[in-house]
């Protein structure tokens, strides 16, 4: 049998040939290594891609797949750092008791875990992903909403973002004041320390960096309905798409 040389003139090794011991453990030990800095490796690039999509204009960043299938979208030039220092969660507008949450306030209300699906407007998709937080529904019967509010306006802490739901939608049971993600804190880049999580609704309603929950008498549509998204964002049932449901 003949065999055709490689590259440095050297004949290749025929097909099926015996793999040495030593390579064998070497390839283990690197599968091995594989298995202990992924998650590592994941962060690093969650951490970069986030940062990047704060510095990037033209939104190529988001394009961009991470290994947990994410894309990074912002819209403001740039995002502070909330942690449980400084973060707050406002709640006001057509309710009888206005108030103010920090984090580990938030921490300490009776806390919900949803696994869905997440769908993006654009298309890509994350199967089986864990929200946890606070029901939307519990801090409005704790604020008192008044005859007059019908629907929730939310604003963000990166100055820019806002989003829209009715008082119906906002009190299902899988909507949330997010604080985890895929059972841990939510990251920065993801929209942490606090997001909102809407998971019967494409991702662009479920709006990062959280800071404000406003009872309002009508719906105002938020800031990608204002480019031409539906303000009622269900999964398959809205904006010319019909992906599978989330829920």
């Amino acid at each position: 049998m003949n065999h055709q040389p490689s590259g440095n003139g050297a004949p290749e090794a025929p097909k099926g040939a015996p793999v040495g011991r030593r390579v064998v453990l070497s390839m283990v030990g690197v599968g091995a290594a594989g298995i202990v800095l992924a998650p590592h490796l994941q962060h690093g690039l969650e951490s970069f891609l986030g940062a990047a999509a704060e510095k990037d204009p033209t939104g190529i960043t988001g394009l961009l797949p991470n290994g947990g299938g994410f894309r990074f979208y912002n819209v403001a030039a740039s995002v502070p750092n909330k942690d449980a220092s400084n973060y707050q969660l406002k709640i006001d507008g057509l309710v009888d008791r206005p108030g103010t949450y920090t984090l580990d306030a938030l921490r300490k209300l009776p806390q919900t875990r949803i696994v869905r699906d997440v769908q993006c407007v654009t298309g890509w998709r994350v199967p089986k992903t864990p929200f946890e937080g606070v029901r939307v529904s519990d801090l409005l019967e704790a604020a008192g909403v008044r005859p007059e509010g019908k629907a929730l306006r939310f604003t963000c802490f990166d100055g820019t973002y806002s989003e829209s739901l009715t008082l119906s939608q906002a009190r299902r049971d899988d909507v949330l004041v997010a604080l985890k993600m895929q059972d841990k804190p939510i990251s920065h880049a993801h929209g942490g320390p606090v997001r909102l999580y809407v998971a019967p609704m494409y991702f662009y309603k479920s709006a990062k960096w959280l800071s404000g929950i406003s009872v309002t008498s009508e719906v105002k549509p938020g800031y990608w309905e204002g480019y031409g998204y539906d303000v009622d964002g269900w999964v398959g049932r809205s904006n010319g798409r019909d992906d599978t449901p989330t829920v």
